[in-house]
């Protein structure tokens, strides 16, 4: 599947350096990439168990098992093609965000992972789902695609398509497939009400002048987590 709309690179170099290609990758994607990959390596070792990964209401809420509540967006299956093409999507489109959209703004890339773990635990017991993370995934995507309206993209080389429509394809390739496509609805649902409430609505409120302009802005203390913490300026009268 050819879903790129830059190349990879190091295709025609004499030899790909991992590590140099790990350490370029953002902080935040690599942090995510890094607890995926060590969560399928644990998993693949029988160091540790799916079975104690994914999300259980009861388990978290009534037995105290709060971790679940994280390790639901790591696990993303065992070894396999299907796991090579979910961490390809994962580093590919939240590396492009981390790097694009979000330069400079960590603060506010971490504050659309917050508001999307968020909002899919809210949901995830309402539906038949027990891991999360293809949904934060898709999530990412439909962001990504939504601010580059104008890259193109193809699908297998057969057709072409902009940006925007990335997660609709991948969403009908998976029917085609005849996957359960609720993690991915999920994703879409999630991103796109991110994005009305991070793009749209400051937008809208700025022309009907109401008080209330942003309501995704990430509290002083994670802008002082993430470096990202700056002075209020105040404006002197004399």
């Amino acid at each position: 599947m050819d879903f790129g709309g830059a190349a990879m690179g190091g295709a025609g170099d004499a030899g790909f350096d991992f590590m140099s290609w790990y350490l370029e990758i953002p902080v935040i994607s690599r942090l995510y990439f890094t607890g995926a990959f060590l969560t399928t390596a644990g998993c693949a070792l029988d160091i540790i168990s799916p079975f104690s990964l994914y999300f259980n209401f009861d388990l978290i809420f009534h037995q105290g098992q709060i971790w679940r509540l994280i390790t639901t967006y790591l696990f993303f299956g065992m070894f396999s093609i299907d796991f090579l093409f979910h961490m390809y999507f994962l580093v590919r489109y939240c590396r492009s965000l981390e790097e694009g959209d979000f330069r400079g703004r960590t603060a506010h890339f971490v504050m659309m992972i917050i508001f999307g773990v968020t909002f899919m635990t809210l949901v995830a017991p309402f539906v038949s789902v027990h891991f999360l993370g293809s949904s934060l995934s898709f999530m990412m995507v439909y962001v990504w695609g939504r601010r580059n309206e104008d890259m193109r993209m193809s699908f297998l080389g057969v057709f072409t398509f902009n940006a925007p429509y990335l997660p609709w394809v991948m969403l009908a390739f998976s029917m085609l497939l005849g996957h359960n496509v609720t993690i991915d609805v999920i994703g879409i649902l999630v991103g796109h009400t991110y994005y009305f409430l991070e793009y749209v609505y400051p937008a809208v409120a700025e022309i009907r002048g109401w008080k209330c302009k942003k309501i995704l802005e990430p509290p002083r203390i994670l802008h002082w987590l993430c470096g990202t913490y700056q002075e209020p300026i105040h404006l002197h009268q004399d």
